[in-house]
């Protein structure tokens, strides 16, 4: 479904802050956790050697593994989908930028890459885009916290202890303007760790939102929810 400007206008006065409870997060952990077999396979590039490249940028502590069922979804799409091959994403660091502008040139060769970043790594994609837009097709963020304050959800502090800096505070530059690039938001309904202000943000953040009925987890995994993240991708960036 997608989100009206009016409701993403009425954001400006605080609809959608509202940071999901902590049994909310155990729910939306249990999904994650119940969908690990997933997780098997080899983590080389998937799709047709001539499809357009994707690269996929894991959430806060996952990996490429994680992201392994979206990238099988987005290669029967027709893509060429790379993951980042950075290890788990433990938060941002001095040299991040640089470290995803040499994947993205590796991953786009001669042509413009989608990005496709999944939480935290949809927000390391937005900024990737504003850094290298002449490189990126399009971003494609889901059940991202990339508007709105850095703690509207509920790990943040975890994301202190293992990142080592406040939140508020990260060593990469993060702006909530959208990136010079096509840019949509994919929000996780029902998340049970973000809240939906920071997935939704304002209208002038993102070109397109839509909403699934999901959670944190489910968004990225569910073959459902990854049918219908595909569907929107297709529309959203034809190849």
């Amino acid at each position: 479904m997608s989100i009206s400007d009016d409701r993403r206008s009425a954001l400006k006065e605080g609809e959608g802050e509202e940071v999901p409870s902590l049994f909310a997060r155990v729910i939306d952990v249990a999904n994650h956790l119940g969908r690990m077999g997933r997780h098997i396979g080899h983590l080389g590039p998937r799709g047709p050697e001539n499809g357009p490249p994707a690269l996929v940028i894991p959430g806060f502590m996952s990996s490429d593994r994680t992201t392994l069922e979206l990238r099988r979804f987005l290669a029967r799409d027709g893509w060429r989908v790379h993951g980042w091959k950075n290890g788990q994403n433990l938060g941002a660091y001095e040299g991040l930028l640089d470290d995803l502008q040499r994947r993205l040139d590796e991953v786009a060769g001669e042509d413009k890459a989608l990005l496709v970043g999944w939480s935290l790594g949809g927000v390391m994609a937005r900024e990737l885009a504003r850094s290298r837009p002449d490189r990126v097709r399009a971003v494609v963020t889901l059940a991202s916290p990339f508007s709105g304050h850095r703690k509207l959800n509920n790990v943040w502090k975890q994301y202190e202890l293992v990142a080592g800096h406040p939140v508020d505070d990260p060593p990469v530059p993060q702006s909530p303007d959208k990136p010079p690039v096509p840019t949509m938001s994919i929000v996780a309904e029902k998340d049970g760790l973000v809240a939906q202000r920071a997935q939704i943000g304002l209208r002038e953040e993102t070109d397109r939102v839509v909403t699934l009925p999901c959670g944190h987890m489910r968004i990225g995994k569910s073959r459902p929810m990854l049918r219908r993240v595909i569907k929107e991708i297709h529309d959203f960036v034809p190849h």
